[in-house]
């Protein structure tokens, strides 16, 4: 059995190899495409694993989407990332 992975905010998360983000020009929605299955991704979702490039640490990730939506709390954005990405890594549709 393979140990957990557990994000924190020094994580620096990315799609895995066999993921794509894809945009549904018919659907006017966007997806992560991987072998056998698909999720889709509402507004939120997109803003968080778009930003997800393996090249930005997540608190770097939690302060641009501050940035990106200044109403929203960031206690409450980073609960959100937190929660994104680890349910993602969970699920090996991301890596950190």
């Amino acid at each position: 059995m393979t140990e957990r992975t557990i994000i924190d905010m020094a994580s620096i998360p990315r799609l895995a190899p066999h993921m794509r983000l894809r945009h549904d020009k018919a659907r006017a929605q966007w997806t992560i495409q991987a072998p056998e299955r698909s999720f889709v991704l509402d507004p939120v979702a997109h803003a968080i694993v778009s930003r997800c490039d393996g090249a930005a640490r997540l608190d770097a990730v939690v302060a641009d989407l501050c940035t990106a939506f200044p109403d929203a709390p960031r206690d409450v954005i980073e609960k959100d990332v937190v929660a994104l990405v680890q349910n993602f890594v969970d699920k090996s549709v991301m890596q950190a």
